[in-house]
């Protein structure tokens, strides 16, 4: 494991600098800010701004998005995050800034971003280097469990090799500088032999699953104007990706002012500056996570009822989505069901049995995997709806123990739990604990309290708590699970070290001023961090440990 931790140091008593002093009142102005950014508060992608960079070089910002790409690289030519997440980052930028090398074949300036082609030559053969290098280490277990990334990988190398290939075609010297890198090896995990079947399907208008829309841009031009499906009615995103909209809309040439998809894609470039996120918008993922973690937590914030009847609104016969053009997930439809339930307007669980198995509950039908988080999020819906209906719970008590029980089996020796939707295991041990010690019975008991063991012993010695670094956000989702359900406690010598621990984590949050400045630790195709969640746990975290 790459946690780190350390002997404690004395605690300090800092002063409580404003507004992290008044949680209340942040929670309040984040909670404001829903309904002013209601699209979402989400960091920009390399994976889908080089996909974008490739696909729709019209679109507003493309200088923008090519000069994000550059200024990310990494000094060993790679991007993105350690290991096996730069796989995918670096694919996508690399074959981004070899198509506007290409693009500009002549050197006339076509691409139009005004970028030096030498500049593009060099981070591209610095990118193509760094593939080399990450394949030879690679192996099927380095690479993380995150969305498509058989298909990403194999689409994208497909796309690397054949720019190499038409820059080995041209005469000596015809193009001037030029990346000299090798040609990417695609292991058979990346599941290239299944990109064909997929875009002969999708070129006849044939049906696949509704999920692989979000990824559509693997589909190459098969995806263009694809009749199996459309732009959403309300945002004309095609699978809550900018990507998949530029595949969607194909070819050079900007579609007609008034076209829904490019309206889509204007919005969301000049909502992050040019770079583009992997999912958006993220309205009802945003909204229920903020509000289902400061109401667990105590905090005394207002909620306007815009909001909760947004999320009512958007709980249907099969759940609710992540976002417009994806399908209905057990994880969104959990925490959205449970945020109603504790804003004081429940809704019957009942679609949740759709996502019913044997031993657990699936994230959606077919899923490859399991997940530690949509298990304990499926536990919250049930209990608190039971909590609330006394007389469900007799219906829903095997599926809440049927979780529960799963979750327990799938705690780690250690104590901790780890999951596929986020890198780190403090946020998955934190969802874990939180379900059980509020809905698990008690034969949670020591689940909760091994979770709360491994918590305190990795801490590190400044006071926080991360899997690369410290950081905010698992820094504050090492206290939830110190302090899942309040203050009060039996004053046991246990008891006192998960406070004094939680303690030195409020210290160092205090000290800490940019707490949603990353790192992006979520899984998508890319890692992302959506801004207003991790802002809501570390302003949870700060109310439980409040000074009295």
């Amino acid at each position: 494991m790459s946690v780190q931790c350390g002997e404690a140091e004395d605690v300090p008593d800092p002063s409580e600098p404003a507004p992290a002093a008044d949680p209340v009142a942040g929670a309040d102005a984040l909670v404001r800010g829903l309904l002013a950014d209601p699209w979402g508060q989400v960091s920009p992608s390399i994976y889908e701004t080089g996909r974008v960079v490739t696909l729709a070089p019209w679109l507003i910002g493309h200088t923008e998005r090519l000069r994000f790409l550059l200024a990310a690289q990494r000094a060993d030519g790679g991007w993105g995050a350690p290991g096996g997440y730069s796989l995918v980052p670096t694919l996508s930028a690399t074959e981004a800034i070899l198509s506007a090398f290409r693009r500009d074949a002549s050197g006339t300036g076509r691409d139009g971003s005004g970028i030096e082609r030498d500049v593009l030559a060099k981070a591209a053969d610095r990118g193509l280097q760094a593939l080399t290098a990450l394949l030879d280490d690679a192996s099927g277990d380095a690479i993380p469990d995150m969305p498509a990334v058989e298909l990403i990988s194999a689409h994208l190398a497909r796309l690397i090799n054949d720019h190499l290939e038409w820059l080995d075609a041209r005469p000596p010297g015809a193009s001037g500088p030029r990346p000299a890198g090798a040609r990417v090896r695609a292991p058979e995990s990346w599941a290239d032999a299944a990109l064909d079947p997929l875009r002969e399907l999708l070129s006849a208008g044939g049906q696949v699953p509704e999920k692989l829309f979000h990824a559509l841009e693997v589909a190459g031009p098969a995806a263009r104007r694809t009749g199996s499906t459309r732009p959403g009615p309300r945002t004309g995103g095609v699978g809550a990706s900018p990507a998949a909209t530029a595949a969607w809309i194909g070819g050079d040439e900007a579609p007609p002012a008034d076209d829904p998809a490019r309206r889509f894609l204007e919005t969301v470039a000049a909502h992050h500056g040019g770079p583009v996120p992997c999912g958006y918008p993220i309205t009802v993922f945003e909204r229920a996570w903020v509000l289902s973690g400061l109401r667990r937590t105590g905090v005394p914030v207002t909620v306007p009822d815009e909001l909760t009847a947004s999320l009512a609104a958007a709980v249907g016969p099969l759940g609710t989505p992540a976002g417009e053009g994806l399908p209905a997930d057990a994880d969104t439809t959990s925490v959205t069901l449970y945020a109603l339930a504790l804003l004081g307007s429940p809704r019957e669980p009942d679609s949740l049995l759709a996502y019913e198995l044997d031993d657990r509950f699936c994230t959606w039908q077919g899923e490859q995997g399991a997940s530690v988080t949509t298990n304990a999020h499926v536990l919250d819906a049930f209990g608190e709806y039971a909590r609330l209906r006394p007389a469900a719970r007799a219906r829903y008590a095997p599926a809440m123990a049927k979780a529960a029980s799963w979750l327990r089996a799938r705690q780690e020796p250690d104590g901790s739990w780890t999951d596929r939707w986020h890198v780190s295991p403090y946020y998955a041990t934190a969802c874990a604990v939180q379900a059980l010690q509020s809905f698990g019975g008690a034969e949670a008991a020591a689940s909760v309290e091994r979770a709360r063991r491994w918590v305190t012993e990795t801490q590190r010695p400044d006071g926080s708590w991360g899997w690369w670094d410290g950081t905010a956000e698992e820094t504050a989702e090492a206290m939830l699970v110190l302090l899942p359900s309040g203050r009060a406690g039996n004053g046991s010598a246990r008891r006192l070290a998960h406070l004094r621990a939680a303690a030195r984590g409020r210290a160092w949050l205090l000290r800490s001023p940019h707490w949603t400045d990353g790192p992006a630790l979520w899984h998508d195709k890319d890692l992302y961090l959506p801004k207003a969640i991790v802002h809501s746990t570390i302003l949870s975290a700060l109310h439980l440990t409040r000074p009295e």
